[in-house]
């Protein structure tokens, strides 16, 4: 059966706190047409700049998930996207007129109890899933997290978390359907420990935390001095719990609530990907980074998906956008080393090069005298310079500045290129630029054939 998007029926707001910043904020929840995805819109900005919901906007995950999109910036969504997601709800416009989602409670119901009075209808198009082919990864070792999505014919998720605590213990959460998601996920509150509250204050964060909107976990007897103190802080006199387990004697909604909670984090930031997925997660350990890496990488294995049938159009009687004297002035790279003779396209997020291979290239000599085949490093090379002059785009005064390729992963060879051949070379950002590091994916075509694709991360550097 074929699925329709969704959106709402009418708009709807809610008003409540931020959990880091304490401020109050309305949030309005917005019917949008088909395809238009979940959009943030900073009503109290000049401009009421537009924040995409997408993986690649993420910045910050320490305590929450913010995104930065056109000089804005909008904190905390992960509860905001997860009820959105959990509800099968494609397409949204979500107002706020201050920097944060509110808390509300802490976990998604009082969003999903909104999106359901303002109702849900289905519009004309049809859902757009993205369709998880081969497994997809993001592991930390060192931390002993790993993320892991396999094909399914349906959206699952399954979390373990560990924090070597005596009082949660190992605990477990399955998603098998998401029209679970309100029983058994959306009422799941954050969590937080007693010894993280005094840090986290003093860094300027949880100012709009309180007892009823998380769970405090007491790991073990504290004084009750130490209570007053901390409760103080948060303008809560009164508790006098110092026993170890949950402080404000709430009881919790579920047994393994810490974990469900942690599951409906992953729902809130796997939104971020831009469509439903069918797939099946299995997390150890997650968090909001790990699960917006994940996020991240789904996005490029969907960009991938989308170029092997994007092959760029290479017209020669249309003037290029960068010659090779204009390359020559970005690039320092001279014979027997310039492996990019143009530039036929170039906007913010990709560039296309073209490289022509004739039978006098020096490498020929030696590669094969018999049987001449562009060495494999070389086409990496040509990628590398196309996708130094993406990077470089970017920058005042490029000729002042270097790229230094970091790491190449994922790299494969699909055909051999040859003397008469034309290279299109194609580099895409697969995420924004932070502290002069971007990971960039790039593929070789010649004519319509991909015979080269990868990953790569390059630093840009001030020359000396």
């Amino acid at each position: 059966m074929i699925e329709k998007q969704r959106t709402l029926a009418k708009e709807i707001s809610l008003t409540g706190k931020g959990l880091h910043s304490g401020k109050s904020v309305t949030i309005t929840f917005k019917p949008a047409p088909a395809n238009h995805g979940y959009k943030f819109c900073r009503v109290d900005l000049p401009g009421k700049p537009l924040i995409d919901a997408l993986a690649e906007h993420v910045t910050e995950t320490s305590r929450g998930t913010t995104l930065v999109h056109n000089n804005a910036s909008v904190s905390t969504i992960e509860h905001v996207m997860a009820a959105f997601s959990g509800l099968r709800v494609d397409n949204a416009l979500i107002e706020l007129d201050g920097p944060e989602a509110p808390i509300m409670g802490g976990s998604s119901w009082r969003f999903v109890e909104a999106i359901k009075e303002a109702g849900i209808i289905e519009q004309k198009d049809d859902r757009n899933y993205f369709v998880v082919k081969q497994k997809i990864t993001y592991s930390d070792e060192e931390h002993g997290v790993d993320l892991i999505v396999y094909p399914d014919d349906h959206f699952s998720v399954n979390v373990l978390i560990d924090y070597n605590s005596k009082i949660l213990g190992n605990q477990y959460s399955i998603l098998d359907s998401i029209d679970d998601f309100e029983e058994k996920i959306s009422k799941s509150r954050t969590f937080v420990f007693f010894h993280e509250l005094e840090p986290l204050f003093n860094s300027g964060l949880i100012k709009g935390g309180d007892l009823d909107n998380a769970i405090v976990i007491l790991e073990k007897e504290v004084e009750q001095v130490e209570i007053d103190r901390i409760a103080k802080l948060f303008n809560r006199p009164g508790i006098n719990t110092h026993t170890a387990g949950i402080l404000n004697n709430t009881e919790l909604i579920y047994p393994n609530e810490p974990a469900r909670h942690k599951l409906l984090d992953i729902m809130g930031d796997i939104a971020l990907v831009g469509h439903p997925i069918k797939g099946k997660i299995v997390a150890t350990r997650p968090g909001h980074y790990a699960n917006t890496r994940l996020a991240k990488i789904i996005r490029q294995e969907m960009k991938k998906a989308i170029s092997k049938h994007d092959i760029p159009l290479y017209d020669a009687s249309m003037p290029p956008v960068l010659t090779i004297e204009d390359i020559k002035k970005r690039l320092p790279h001279r014979y027997p080393f310039l492996l990019v003779d143009k530039i036929i396209a170039l906007d913010e997020s990709s560039i296309v090069g073209i490289k022509n291979v004739t039978f006098n290239e020096f490498f020929f000599q030696g590669h094969f005298p018999e049987e001449p085949i562009m060495p494999g490093v070389l086409l990496v090379e040509a990628l590398a310079q196309t996708g130094g002059l993406l990077v470089l785009n970017g920058v005042e005064e490029p000729e002042k500045y270097s790229t230094y390729f970091l790491k190449i992963d994922k790299l494969k060879f699909k055909h051999k290129v040859v003397p008469g051949d034309t290279v299109i070379l194609k580099m895409e950002f697969a995420d924004v630029i932070r502290r002069g590091i971007s990971t960039m994916f790039g593929q070789a075509f010649v004519g319509n054939k991909l015979v080269l694709e990868g990953e790569m991360t390059a630093q840009v550097v001030k020359n000396k």
